[in-house]
C-alpha cells in the first residue's frame, strides 16, 4: 500500500487552493468523462481573445500566426476566420494554410534561406512576400521566382529573451541598403524589412532598438531610390506561464511599441508581426494522470503518462517552465515530477510544491498552448503525444 510522506520529509506547505477563475478544472473534470489521458485542450474562446487583445493594444499592426507554434487544423482555422494572417516556414506549412482558407496575399514565406523546391512551391501558389536575410538567397530565389517580392530580415538585439534568434538569422544592418538595392538588380522586389527580438521578450527595448534601426534603413533605402513599404516586427511577444509571474506586461510593452511606431515611420508604412505563443499559448491545457510513484530523494516521485519527448518538449526545445497543477486538495510537500519514458532524461520537476498523489490523479499545467504538442516526438518509446482537443 502507499504511504504517504514521512515526516522527515520536507516540510509540508498548507494548500493555497487559488480560486479558478476560468473555470479550468471543471472544464478538465468534463473532458476526463470522454477522453483518455494525456489530451491538450485548445480554448477556442483563448484563441479569439488573445486575437482581439494583439489587436487592440497594437491597432497599427497585423499579426500573422506563426503556425509553427501550434499547427492544429481547428486552430489555424480559428484564426482564418478572425482575418489573421500567416507566418509559414516551409511549403508543407504554406499547403495547410491554404488548404484550410487563407489568402495567398496575407501569408508570408518567412524562413530566410529555403529549399529551391519551397520557393518553387511559393511561385505556383503564388504566395510572393519572402524574407531572406544573405544575397546567395537572393540569386536563389531571382531563379526559381522572378519577381518575388522579399523582405530583408536584420540582425537586432535579444538581450533577455528566452531564445536568441539573431544567432542564426539577420543580415548586419550596415549592409542593407547594399542588400537591398542587390535585390532590385535582381529582378525582385524589395518590399520591406524585418526582425526578429527572441522568443518570450521581455525586454521592451529589443523593440524600441530594432524599430529605430529599421526607420534609419527605410530612410537611406529611399534615398537610394528604394522605397520600402512593410515592417514585420516579428514575434517575440511574452505570456505568463505562471499565475503569480511579473516582468510580463504585454499592454505596457504595446504602447511603448506603438509610441515608437508613430514616432518613426510614415503612415503609408503597412506594419505585420508573427506572433505565435502569444496566440496559442494561453488557450493550452495539458491534463496528465499519475501512473505510478516511489519514494526516493526524501521526497515522494511521481510518473506522469507524459513527459518531455511528449507535449512538455517546451521545456527542452523552448527553455520553458511550467507552472503544475493538481485537482487534489490538502497539504503540498516538495516532490518530483517524471515523464513516463525510460529515460532519465525524462524529468519534469525535483521541486515542485503539490499535495500527496496517488495512481490516477490528475497533473495539469495552464499556459502550454505554444510549442508543445508542435515539437512532439511521435510514439518516442511508444508513447504517443496527447490528444488535441478543441473546446
Amino acid at each position: 500500500m502507499l504511504m504517504p510522506v514521512p515526516k522527515l520529509s520536507a516540510s509540508p506547505k498548507p494548500a493555497r487552493a487559488k480560486p479558478d477563475s476560468s473555470g479550468v478544472e471543471n472544464l478538465i473534470r468534463a473532458m476526463l468523462k470522454k477522453h483518455r489521458t494525456p489530451f491538450m485542450l485548445i480554448r477556442r474562446s483563448v484563441l479569439e481573445r488573445q486575437f482581439q487583445r494583439f489587436r487592440k493594444c497594437l491597432p497599427e499592426v497585423m499579426p500573422y500566426y506563426a503556425i509553427k507554434a501550434n499547427p492544429h487544423p481547428r486552430a489555424i482555422k480559428a484564426f482564418v476566420k478572425l482575418g489573421a494572417g500567416f507566418d509559414v516556414a516551409s511549403a508543407s506549412e504554406m499547403k495547410l494554410v491554404l488548404s484550410l482558407g487563407a489568402s495567398r496575399d496575407k501569408i508570408i514565406f518567412a524562413n530566410t534561406v529555403k529549399s529551391a523546391e519551397d520557393i518553387v512551391t511559393a511561385r505556383r501558389r503564388q504566395v510572393r512576400m519572402m524574407t531572406f536575410d544573405n544575397e546567395p538567397e537572393l540569386y536563389k530565389i531571382a531563379e526559381h521566382y522572378p519577381g518575388a517580392h522579399v523582405l530583408l530580415r536584420i540582425k537586432v538585439g535579444n538581450e533577455g529573451s528566452m531564445v536568441n534568434l539573431s544567432l542564426k538569422f539577420g543580415a548586419d544592418p550596415e549592409d542593407a541598403h547594399l542588400i537591398l538595392r542587390k535585390a532590385r538588380s535582381l529582378g525582385l522586389v524589395p518590399t520591406g524589412l524585418s526582425f526578429h527580438v527572441g522568443s518570450q521578450s521581455k525586454n521592451v527595448e529589443n523593440y524600441l532598438q530594432a524599430l529605430e534601426i529599421s526607420a534609419n534603413i527605410f530612410n537611406q533605402a529611399k534615398e537610394h531610390d528604394v522605397s520600402l513599404r512593410i515592417m514585420d516586427i516579428g514575434g517575440g511577444f511574452p505570456i505568463q506561464h505562471f499565475e503569480d509571474e511579473i516582468g510580463v506586461n504585454f499592454e505596457r510593452m504595446a504602447a511603448e511599441i506603438r509610441k515608437q511606431i508613430r514616432r518613426l515611420f510614415d503612415k503609408k508604412v503597412q506594419f505585420i508581426a508573427e506572433p505565435g505563443r502569444f496566440l496559442v499559448g494561453p488557450a493550452g491545457v495539458l491534463v496528465t494522470q499519475v501512473t505510478g510513484r516511489a519514494f526516493r530523494g526524501n521526497k515522494n516521485y511521481y510518473y506522469l503518462n507524459d513527459g518531455v519527448y511528449g507535449d512538455f518538449s517546451g521545456m527542452v526545445f523552448d527553455h520553458c517552465k511550467y507552472e503544475f497543477k493538481t485537482l487534489r486538495r490538502g497539504q503540498t510537500f516538495l516532490s518530483a515530477l517524471a515523464g513516463p519514458t525510460c529515460d532519465s532524461f525524462d524529468t519534469l520537476s525535483l521541486d515542485v510544491e503539490i499535495p500527496e498523489l496517488y495512481v490516477g490523479d490528475v497533473v495539469y499545467v495552464k499556459n502550454i498552448g505554444a510549442y508543445s504538442s508542435a515539437s512532439a516526438v511521435a510514439n518516442f518509446n511508444g508513447f504517443p503525444p496527447a490528444k488535441i482537443v478543441m473546446v
